[in-house]
C-alpha cells in the first residue's frame, strides 16, 4: 500500500460515524439479558465481554452466570441503531435513554428477565 492510499484509508476511518444505539448481552440458558445503551456501540460490546472474561464485570449476577455458564452461552448483540445526526451540537443521551427504557419495557412484556445492571440509568 502506497502513502496516499494508507493516508486515504485513515481519513475514511476517521470520518466514518460510530454507531450509538441499544445493546444487549443475553444468557440463552436462562433468558436472562443485561441491556443498555451506548453512543458507541462496537466499543462497549468489547467492553462487556472483556470486562466479563477479566471476571470485572460491575453486575455481579452477570459475572456469576458467565463464570458458571461459560462464555459459549452468551450472545452479544445490537437491537436498535440511533441514527446519526448531521448537527454537531447534538446530544444523543435523551434519545439513547428513551429507546433503551423502551427496549427493557418490550423484552420484560416478551417474559424476559433482566440482569439487575439494566435497571441503571445509561
Amino acid at each position: 500500500m502506497n502513502e496516499f492510499d494508507r493516508k486515504t484509508r485513515i481519513r475514511n476511518y476517521k470520518n466514518t460515524a460510530i454507531p450509538a444505539g441499544v445493546y444487549r448481552v443475553r444468557n440463552t440458558a436462562l433468558g436472562k439479558s443485561l441491556v443498555g445503551a451506548s453512543v458507541n456501540l462496537p466499543g462497549m460490546l468489547n467492553r462487556q465481554r472483556f470486562q466479563l472474561q477479566g471476571n470485572s464485570h460491575p453486575d455481579g449476577e452477570l459475572q456469576r452466570d458467565w463464570n458458571e455458564f461459560g462464555a459459549g452461552v452468551f450472545v452479544f448483540d445490537v437491537l436498535d441503531r440511533l441514527e446519526p445526526k448531521d448537527d454537531p451540537a447534538y446530544d444523543p443521551t435523551d434519545d439513547l435513554d428513551e429507546l433503551v427504557e423502551m427496549w427493557r419495557e418490550k423484552l420484560v412484556a416478551s417474559g424476559e428477565v433482566l440482569y439487575p445492571y439494566s435497571q441503571r440509568k445509561t
